[in-house]
Parts: C-alpha cells; sequence; structure tokens
C-alpha cells in the first residue's frame, strides 16, 4: 500500500506537527544549564500553572507519553493483587500492548461499554468479591475522557462513576488524552470535569493538543496514591532534561493555548461531520461531541479514499476521522470532495 499523497490526514490527531508557540517555548528552554530531573524553573513554573487549573493540591509528574502515564498512575493507585474496572474499548485494554497488566502488574477488568462511557451500574456489578483471596481484588476506575468512541461524560456522569467506585472503596483514574477537547465540547474549565467531581488521579494529555511529545501524571487525591516518584523512574518515565517537557506544557497551559487548539479541531471535526452527512450512502454512526467523527461507508469507496488521506477503522464496521489543531477547512474540503468522487461509482 503506498502512502497518501496528500499532507494532511485524518488517522489521529497525534499525527499533526508541533504548534509553534509550543515550539517556541522549547527554543526558549533551550537556552543555558537547568538542573536535571526537574529541579528546573520551567518544571517550577510548571506546578503553579497546574494549581491554576486543578487547584492547590494538584502534583504533576511530567511522563514521555500516554502508556507510561497511564501505568505511573495506576501503579500508584494499586497494589500488586489489584484489578482496573475499564471499558473494553479503553485505550489501557485494547491500545498499549498490555502494558498495565505487563510493566504495572495489574489485572485489567473490561466491561461492554457502547458509547464507551462506563455507568455506575456497570461498575456495581463488576465491583464485587472484596476480601476473597481467590480473585484480584477491584481497586480502580479507569475511564477516558474523551473516550476512545469520540463520547465525551459530562460533570454529572463523571461525579456518578466516582461516587459508585468511591463508596466501594475504589479509586477514579481518568485517562486525559484528549481532556482539552473534552472541556471545550462542555464549555467548562478542565477542573469541572476532574478535580471537582471526584477523579483521583489523572492522565494528561499534550501530545495531540499540539504539543511535541510529553503528557503528565496530575495527582488530585494524595490519599489515593503512594510512591509516585519512584514508579516514574522505575518505569523509566523520569526525564533527565525535565525541562523540555515541562516548557512544552507551560506553553500549553499558563495561556489559552490549549483552549483554542482544542476548540479548532472541535470545529473541524464538527464542519467535517455536516459536509460528510450530504454524501449519499455514508453514514455517520456515532455523536459527534468532540474532534473525531466515525463513519460507515462501502469498503471499495473506503479503500478509493485511502490512496489520498490516512484514517483507521474498518469500513464494513466503522470507520475513524480525527481532525486535530492544525486541520483546516481545506483539508476537510478536499476530503470531502474525494469521498464524494469515491462514493461515485
Amino acid at each position: 500500500m503506498t502512502s497518501p499523497d496528500v499532507h494532511h490526514g485524518f488517522g489521529s490527531d497525534n499525527h499533526a506537527g508541533v504548534h509553534p508557540e509550543v515550539m517556541a517555548a522549547l527554543a526558549e528552554a533551550n537556552d543555558g544549564f537547568e538542573v536535571a530531573y526537574g529541579s528546573d524553573a520551567w518544571t517550577d513554573r510548571l506546578a503553579r500553572v497546574v494549581w491554576r487549573h486543578f487547584g492547590p493540591r494538584a502534583t504533576a509528574y511530567p511522563v514521555f507519553n500516554g502508556t507510561g502515564a497511564n501505568v505511573v498512575g495506576l501503579q500508584a493507585m494499586c497494589e500488586r493483587w489489584s484489578s482496573v474496572i475499564c471499558a473494553e474499548s479503553a485505550h489501557i485494554n485494547k491500545d498499549e500492548c498490555g502494558a498495565s497488566e505487563h510493566v504495572g502488574g495489574l489485572k485489567l477488568i473490561p466491561l461492554p461499554a457502547e458509547d464507551g462511557r462506563l455507568t455506575p451500574e456497570a461498575i456495581a456489578r463488576h465491583a464485587t468479591d472484596f476480601g476473597n483471596v481467590q480473585r484480584s481484588q477491584p481497586s480502580v476506575v479507569s475511564i477516558t475522557q474523551v473516550t476512545e468512541l469520540g463520547t465525551v461524560y459530562t460533570p454529572d456522569e463523571i461525579a456518578a462513576v466516582a461516587s459508585v467506585a468511591h463508596e466501594r472503596g475504589l479509586f477514579l483514574h481518568m485517562d486525559g488524552a484528549r481532556l482539552a477537547n473534552a472541556a471545550v465540547a462542555l464549555g467548562v474549565p478542565l477542573r469541572a470535569i476532574t478535580t471537582d467531581v471526584g477523579v483521583d488521579v489523572l492522565s494528561f494529555g499534550g501530545t495531540k493538543n499540539g504539543m511535541m511529545l510529553g503528557e503528565m501524571v496530575v495527582v488530585l487525591n494524595h490519599e489515593a496514591v503512594r510512591g509516585t516518584a519512584y514508579l516514574r523512574k522505575s518505569s523509566m518515565q523520569l526525564a533527565s532534561k525535565m525541562r523540555f517537557l515541562s516548557a512544552q506544557f507551560v506553553a500549553l497551559l499558563d495561556g489559552d493555548l490549549w483552549e483554542r487548539n482544542a476548540r479548532h479541531a472541535n470545529a473541524m471535526a464538527r464542519l467535517l461531520a455536516d459536509q460528510v452527512r450530504e454524501v449519499p450512502g455514508v453514514e455517520i454512526v456515532r455523536p459527534v461531541d468532540a474532534n473525531a467523527v466515525f463513519a460507515r461507508l462501502p469498503e471499495k469507496a473506503a479503500e478509493r479514499l485511502r490512496e489520498h488521506f490516512s484514517f483507521h477503522g474498518n469500513p464494513s464496521e466503522e470507520v475513524r476521522w480525527m481532525c486535530a489543531f492544525s486541520t483546516t477547512e481545506a483539508d476537510v474540503n478536499a476530503f470531502v470532495a474525494a469521498l464524494r468522487k469515491s462514493m461515485g461509482d
């Protein structure tokens, strides 16, 4: 299969480059010497920025990638005999090569979730057998915001999940790889769907929203964790030149860049969905809550479309088209024109 012959794909928001303001922050951080392993001015500044978004008890641990953030965060909340309840579609279950199990030593309990969102009722049915030595002990509920199926949890829905988890002595972890897109879609600050509704530990994503690399473990409830700093190191996620991770997050979060980038990506997804709905034979199969469009189209049409644009999914089931901070209206128009042409015969 040849590579698509266009400059922009719709495979993932990870495919986008680095936002110029983030690149400028990296260049600024590159000036002079700084103490290694997080004892630098940029990481110190990041701590204060994180307090502003998530509250004064929040502690940030920058790491290299999202899988690392999830493994470190979950390990810090668990014992070696713990299990983690998550959706079947969760990234930790389907797309991290068993890292939580292989590296973290945890058992995942994946539950059916038709739209990607776990319900309190489903959690209550599976958070059982406490004290049974024959069974791994449920310790954490992990949810994803935005979900892998493009849907968004409302603040009330997260609060309900947190409540049922906490009532049973479980903690709540959030994989927030696209948390900025969710906050913008809901029109709320970041803490309204994390700190304020009972999330204990957050994996906060930057790579999908304009950064070169890097995510953060953000501990919101210190009673939920132990040894986070040591686990980050032992999981190979402690950067020596941490200023280059922290500087990117400062660029993203100290102003409104996180919001601008996410708002634009979401708007491009809505524009894409609006235009796709006018193409006969193509069906949008899931709500367009954030920056993803899930659709179904004939397999031959998908094959022709893939000659020019990258995207993921099985056309006989559903495909996913992702928009990023750098997606333009011209990109969307070109994609829809190619889609129409691919459906023409």
